[in-house]
């Protein structure tokens, strides 16, 4: 059987903070260029090469660049991140579809954004790769700080689960919501509506991580419904 597989779900991803890493997506991507290896061919002839012929022998080692194309939100979060990054070094990541990734050093050498008459607004960012190149094959996730939920604790409200943070590279996630530690039916997506059979109880959300390698599963801390 092939091993041939799309290029859906690739990202682009800029490390924006540490202890652990914390890999963010730079808006919505429309295509991702990966990185281009090329090595320096050096010219080694002498005039004693054998049969007249050239000699060469490699040299040094070039990343090339990396490039994306995504949806153009004037003033939006991923242009207000592209333009802080300008001028500096940045650790970068780009996932495959697979939750394999590529983890290298880039600069932005290019934003520019394109607003057409009749069609949608993109921009294109083009990044020089600096250094090393390293490609991670897929791992199984693991969490390194723990789901939490966010919204208010009546009956009513919406709660939403955030996913806390990964290692691995999970590219889906499940979720089950949890009253006093048992599942509550059909409560399977990111968000749970509490009802009146609730309140006083405990609420949590399993969270698990995803990716072609395999899975883990990591559980919030409760909050007490009203």
């Amino acid at each position: 059987m092939t091993q041939a597989a799309i290029g859906y779900g690739t990202l682009f991803k800029i490390r924006t903070s540490t202890g652990p890493d914390v890999y963010t997506t730079i808006g919505e991507q429309t295509s991702v260029t990966p990185f281009g290896i090329a090595v320096d061919s050096i010219d080694a002839s002498h005039e004693e090469s054998p049969g007249a012929w050239r000699e060469f022998i490699p040299g040094l080692k070039d990343g090339g660049e990396v490039s994306l194309e995504l949806h153009y939100v004037p003033g939006g979060t991923a242009e207000a991140t592209l333009l802080a990054a300008l001028g500096t070094t940045k650790v970068c990541r780009v996932v495959f579809p697979s939750g394999a990734h590529a983890d290298f050093s880039a600069f932005i050498t290019e934003v520019s954004p394109e607003a057409p008459l009749d069609d949608k607004m993109v921009a294109s960012v083009t990044l020089k790769v600096t250094g090393e190149i390293t490609v991670t094959a897929a791992g199984a996730p693991s969490n390194s700080i723990l789901p939490a939920i966010s919204g208010a604790l009546t009956e009513g409200a919406t709660l939403t689960a955030y996913e806390g943070v990964w290692a691995g590279e999970p590219t889906s996630f499940t979720y089950q919501w949890k009253n006093a530690g048992v599942n509550i039916g059909g409560a399977t997506s990111k968000t749970y509506v509490i009802t009146a059979g609730d309140s006083g109880d405990a609420i949590t959300v399993a969270v698990t991580g995803v990716n072609s390698a395999g899975s883990a599963t990591a559980t919030s801390s409760p909050v007490t419904a009203a």
